[in-house]
């Protein structure tokens, strides 16, 4: 019976992963709206706040684990997740949603680079040739021609931010409790966002379709899809998970020309392609 039991998490566990995804990539094109009239800052303040009440009300408990040591490196780890949501967040304001999600799957090229930079990983000849791939994918993602936009370069500050706050994950997260840390980061990148509505003040949001919004992406987008991807790796490798949280960059243009109503020219189809098939190749070689 447990063995059954096992196996079915096993199967059902890629499908959890692939419905976080989806909820990401989906976030791109309703956020895009929401953004246009509340503040980014605002919008993610709110967005973290009832993300980390969900997640404490689901799992009360789990407010005993914030030791010194957790808190202080989930903050740090948090620290670079606020910043990498709040520029994603800004140059969705300024570029497509589709755009947007492709240039934010970098951060799985840009992780295996910081890794080497700060810890002294190799970095082989094949990362750097899907480095280039991706590199190119990226000038021809651009939908103003040859050159890369102020839009464009926040997404992949924002990339540069998630790929930080992986390998933070990846020294720290070792025999720590991933619920509380998860707590901590949202609860830090809530921080980070209210420090930054300071200057203009901090307003709810404006209406119901914002707040609508703002529950999807608090809810489903942020808490329970954390909550998901925690349980999902409990059953597969790291880079089975990767791979298959890719396919948000997927979902977000499926979205993006389906419910956005945005177009993706040849140059910018080919470009995202290029970046895909450059995450996959880097995830696809670790498993080997």
């Amino acid at each position: 019976m447990t063995s059954t039991k096992h196996a079915y998490k096993l199967k059902m566990a890629p499908w959890a992963l692939l419905m976080v995804s989806v909820a990401w990539g989906f976030s791109f094109v309703v956020m895009k709206d929401a953004i246009a009239r509340q503040s980014v800052n605002n919008f993610l303040f709110t967005r973290f706040t009832l993300a980390v009440i969900v997640m404490v009300a689901i799992k009360p408990q789990v407010v005993r684990y914030f030791t010194k040591d957790l808190v202080l490196r989930a903050g740090a780890a948090g620290l670079f997740l606020g910043i990498g949501y709040i520029l994603q967040t800004l140059g969705l304001a300024r570029t497509g949603a589709a755009i947007t999600g492709f240039v934010t799957g970098l951060y799985i090229v840009l992780t295996p680079l910081i890794a080497s930079l700060f810890f002294r990983e190799r970095v082989s000849l094949f990362t750097w040739f899907c480095v280039f791939i991706a590199t190119v994918g990226l000038a021809l993602l651009s939908i103003h021609g040859w050159s890369v936009g102020i839009g464009e370069l926040l997404v992949l500050g924002s990339a540069l931010a998630f790929a930080l706050h992986i390998v933070a994950l990846s020294q720290w997260s070792n025999g720590r409790d991933t619920y509380a840390m998860t707590v901590v980061q949202l609860a830090m990148c809530a921080i980070i966002s209210g420090i930054g509505s300071i200057s203009k003040g901090y307003s709810l949001p404006p209406d119901k379709g914002v707040w609508s919004v703002v529950i999807f992406t608090a809810v489903f987008a942020t808490a329970i899809a954390f909550i998901v991807q925690t349980w999902a790796q409990a059953h597969m490798s790291a880079t089975k998970v990767a791979v298959i949280l890719t396919m948000e960059v997927v979902f977000a243009a499926v979205f993006a020309v389906l419910i956005g109503g945005e177009t993706l020219n040849i140059q910018s189809s080919v470009g995202g392609i290029m970046v895909v098939i450059a995450m996959y190749l880097i995830v696809m070689r670790e498993e080997k």
